[in-house]
């Protein structure tokens, strides 16, 4: 299923006028400020049709305006409550609230224009998914990844026989190794 492409211009527009409606009263100058200088990147945005910064400018501002306008609705939202409320109140509160739910939305179209304009940050830290137990060598432990490379096989194996080796006086090399590919079976043959 393909993804419908929305407009960055769309995006700005509809989190200016939510921003515009939200500030009308009560709202602190922090929320103003924080939106506002976001939108201003998201216009930048707009200008540079081949800008990637600016579009990866823009997605990091509007995720940290996320957290921060969940910041301003936890502490100035009961003082608004707690005085008599209008119409008025209601309706910027609202239309804040309507704002901050949006935010994913638009953040997640934001990527796709990221990853259309060039842009290519996928997060990997290469963080090892499980950790088995070694069918051989129980109480040892064996990371894996269905992504490892050979390098890191080698790493894991001379890890591996630092802990097998503890009292000796060397620890064997990578090239002493044998039999990296066996290390999934718990093999360790040192020279």
């Amino acid at each position: 299923m393909e993804i419908p492409a929305i407009n960055l211009k769309a995006i700005v527009l509809v989190h200016w006028l939510l921003t515009i409606w939200g500030c009308m009263e009560l709202m602190p100058s922090s929320y103003a400020w924080g939106n506002f200088s976001v939108l201003a990147v998201g216009v930048w945005a707009i200008a540079q049709r081949d800008s990637i910064d600016a579009v990866l400018m823009f997605l990091i501002g509007m995720a940290l305006t996320v957290v921060t306008d969940i910041v301003h609705f936890g502490v100035f939202y009961p003082v608004i409550v707690s005085i008599k409320e209008s119409d008025t109140q209601r309706f910027c509160m609202g239309m804040a609230i309507l704002s901050l739910l949006l935010k994913p939305a638009s953040c997640f179209f934001v990527y796709q224009m990221y990853r259309e304009r060039g842009g290519d940050y996928n997060v990997n830290f290469d963080v090892y998914l499980k950790k088995e137990v070694s069918p051989l060598l129980p109480g040892i432990g064996m990371l894996t990844n269905p992504s490892t490379t050979r390098t890191s096989l080698a790493l894991q194996a001379t890890h591996l026989a630092k802990q097998l080796t503890p009292n000796l006086g060397h620890v064997p090399t990578e090239r002493g190794l044998r039999d990296i590919e066996g290390l999934g079976e718990g093999y360790l043959l040192a020279d």
